[in-house]
């Protein structure tokens, strides 16, 4: 197939140069996004009658066919093409001859190629958000289950004070709701159409900007043609925003991985979530946890690619942009790909509550409540926190915990200590006690999943 500038040159181009140069390996996906901004194009050259209407139809007809020819099947993508538009173009004037070559009036593929890539990532944005709603809901859901299911809270990986595990799950709820916050706000910059911008100093032609970006549904036009083809930045936010997703993906899968583990053993991963081991028969691996953890690295190299590829670009287009389209899809691959396989592994996997219990008895998370027991006796914090912190080295020293330590212990350390200690250092009193708006009682976790529902289903 012919190259689109080919009139310039004279000689053939080597193979090893069309093999470096050409991009259709990994922009073929867009071809539908090309077809479709190519239909809203030709349209608008009808319109304004820059070229003949008759003819906009019959380019708008034959790219429909072209576009049905493709997705049954019927038509395949030439690898061998430049590019997925030299291919469309070059397959719709085979079929319309020199009508179909009046597409390109008024066009440059540098405003064509920031045109496809929008629309695709516009689309891409709106299914990883879907994804990231679905993984939400079953943390909302799994957290109404667990809302009393006691559990030691961590600090620097040591028991800390007492939580439950709906109360855990919603706070990665929580990271995820602002993830698709981030993407809606991506998406809001991104939608603005580049197309009218030529190869970087507009056009003679009379365009209608406003009527193509309204076909394509963009809310606005770009307002400078030098930015309008030359900056991927809304791939480069994409890829930040897509970042972040990973990073709590990959927070939260440590933690199942450590949960999964028998010095934890907090959860257990449904069977066709975990994979063995060739050489040790009782293993049970998170194998999935493991892979989102580590392809986290993957999409932010994808990002240091995108912001590397454009830290050194004068003004306008460069070929060094054409490696935006590997990077970003392989973000958008990646999260997507985790995503899909996460989600159904946190709603089928099931929860120790004993074990989570029994950590909790066992970490003295409940001296703060201790100590806070001392403060509602009168005695100042700092004092109260010292003689809480004798009770604890004394359970240490003689195997007890605060529980099971006899109250003449406590009155040793201090005389204000009397039996009703017992119930101010009750783990479930502990959480139900935590009623401060954001905290782990049952209640509070309710109201969580209540407006995290509610902003998923806008």
């Amino acid at each position: 197939m012919a190259q689109l500038w080919k009139g310039r040159f004279k000689k053939e181009l080597a193979k090893e140069t069309n093999d470096f140069n050409s991009s259709i390996k990994f922009d073929c996906r867009m071809f539908e996004e090309d077809i479709r901004g190519s239909m809203a194009h030709a349209a608008m050259l009808g319109y304004t009658n820059i070229i003949e209407k008759s003819e906009s139809e019959k380019i708008i007809a034959c790219l429909r066919e072209i576009l049905d020819d493709i997705k049954s099947g019927k038509l395949f993508i030439d690898m061998q093409a430049e590019d997925i538009h030299t291919f469309i173009e070059g397959e719709l004037t085979a079929r319309l001859g020199q009508t179909g070559k009046r597409l390109h009036t008024a066009r440059s593929r540098n405003d064509q190629v920031a045109l496809d890539i929008r629309l695709v990532l516009r689309k891409e944005i709106d299914e990883i958000a879907e994804k990231i709603r679905a993984l939400i809901h079953v943390l909302c859901v799994k957290a109404e289950e667990h809302k009393t299911t006691i559990m030691p809270g961590y600090t620097h990986l040591q028991r800390a004070q007492p939580i439950t595990f709906g109360h855990h799950l919603m706070a990665y709820a929580a990271m995820l709701c602002r993830d698709l916050d981030r993407l809606a706000d991506v998406k809001r910059r991104m939608n603005v159409m580049p197309l009218g911008s030529g190869a970087l100093a507009g056009t003679t032609y009379p365009l209608d900007r406003k009527m193509t970006a309204e076909l394509l549904g963009f809310d606005d036009i770009s307002q400078n043609s030098l930015d309008g083809v030359s900056d991927r930045d809304f791939c480069i936010e994409l890829a930040a925003a897509l970042s972040l997703v990973m990073v709590h993906l990959s927070r939260f899968s440590e933690e199942i991985i450590l949960w999964c583990s028998w010095e934890f053993k907090f959860i257990e991963l449904d069977d066709a979530f975990s994979t063995g081991s060739s050489i040790m028969p009782q293993k049970k691996n998170p194998d999935i946890a493991e892979l989102v953890r580590g392809k986290s690295g993957r999409v932010f190299g994808d990002l240091t690619t995108l912001l590397t590829v454009m830290k050194g670009i004068a003004l306008a287009y460069n070929k060094d942009m054409q490696e935006d389209k590997e990077a970003i899809f392989d973000a958008v691959d990646t999260v997507k790909m985790c995503l899909n396989a996460f989600t159904p592994m946190i709603d089928t996997m099931t929860v120790c509550k004993e074990n989570m219990r029994n950590a909790a008895a066992k970490g003295f998370i409940n001296a703060t409540d201790c100590a806070d027991y001392l403060v509602g006796k009168g005695m100042p914090f700092r004092d109260a926190y010292k003689a809480t912190g004798e009770l604890v080295a004394m359970c240490i020293d003689d195997n007890l915990t605060l529980e099971t330590l006899p109250i003449e212990k406590y009155k040793s350390v201090c005389a204000v200590f009397d039996s009703d200690v017992y119930d101010a250092i009750n783990l479930d009193k502990c959480v139900k006690d935590r009623k401060v708006y954001g905290g782990p009682c049952a209640q509070s976790v309710e109201e969580q999943i209540r407006i995290t529902k509610e902003k998923i289903s806008k």
